[in-house]
């Protein structure tokens, strides 16, 4: 559509977001951290990533003023593409309809685009994170049209998967929102070096059969089948392809060892 007419295809996303302006207690945590979601924009097709400091200022701009302003004049569209529960201005009081008969007074188009779903089921960021947060990923999955992901540095941890056999590799995590607790099939890539990716067993949780030592902290720690080397202070990408098994407390450490050891014989299978 923007080739079509000589223009660009840009994006417009707001930071920080709106609900976390109003009411930063009760903002539902992000599925993505900026830099991800201007990498995704761009791969879905966007030329241009147009982020827009969500200020008081902007809050309390008016529906006309906004089109005016920001459509009109910041970004020079031509035209603009929304979704059908789209609003916009003080008070969110502007709707579609009012976009478009403003958008005919500054010469911008306006086209709607229906709520999408998948199997039913609306792809809103809501569902996606009820899916998330119940350890649900394969339903993330399919309402996304990628896999879930986390990322951010690696960092040391207790050192346990090593004298397990299994070393791990410890996420301190950029995001906001975590699976529940559990073991999870899926794959790592590193995004500071080689971006080869690899099949890996990713655990969620507090390490309930070492409780008694202390892990207070949630912990995401990823197993990467095949690899070699060393990847403390490296940045990771993990992404979350099927839900293992619930997280649980083993009598002794043998039987902890022999269950990870299933864990990723399945994920050989799913993953490779």
């Amino acid at each position: 559509m923007a080739t079509a007419s000589g223009g660009e295809a840009v994006a417009l996303t707001f930071d920080p977001h709106p609900a976390r302006f109003f009411a930063p207690a009760l903002a539902p945590p992000m599925l993505t951290t900026l830099g991800r979601r201007t990498e995704l924009l761009h791969d879905a097709g966007a030329e241009v990533v147009l982020v827009e400091p969500f200020t008081a200022e902007l809050a309390a701009m008016d529906a006309e003023a906004f089109v005016e302003q920001v459509l009109a004049k910041e970004i020079g569209a031509h035209h603009v593409v929304v979704g059908e529960d789209f609003s916009f201005g003080k008070d969110r009081r502007g709707k579609v309809d009012l976009l478009k008969m403003l958008g005919t007074r500054f010469g911008i188009e306006t086209s709607v685009v229906p709520q999408v779903t998948a199997n039913g089921l609306p792809c809103s960021s809501t569902k996606i994170r009820e899916f998330v947060l119940e350890g649900r990923v394969e339903g993330a999955r399919m309402l996304l049209g990628r896999d879930f992901e986390m990322e951010g540095k690696v960092v040391r941890g207790f050192g346990r998967g090593r004298t397990l056999g299994v070393p791990t590799a410890n996420l301190a995590q950029d995001g906001e929102i975590f699976p529940k607790p559990g073991v999870y099939a899926g794959r790592a890539c590193r995004l500071d070096g080689d971006p080869t990716p690899y099949a890996a067993a990713i655990s969620v949780g507090n390490n309930p059969t070492f409780a008694d030592k202390g892990d207070p902290q949630l912990l995401i720690e990823a197993y990467l089948l095949d690899f070699q080397g060393d990847l403390y202070d490296a940045r990771l990408r993990l992404a979350f392809v099927a839900h293992l098994r619930e997280q649980r407390r083993y009598a002794a450490v043998a039987d902890l060892v022999a269950e990870i050891h299933r864990d990723i014989a399945r994920v050989r299978e799913i993953c490779t």
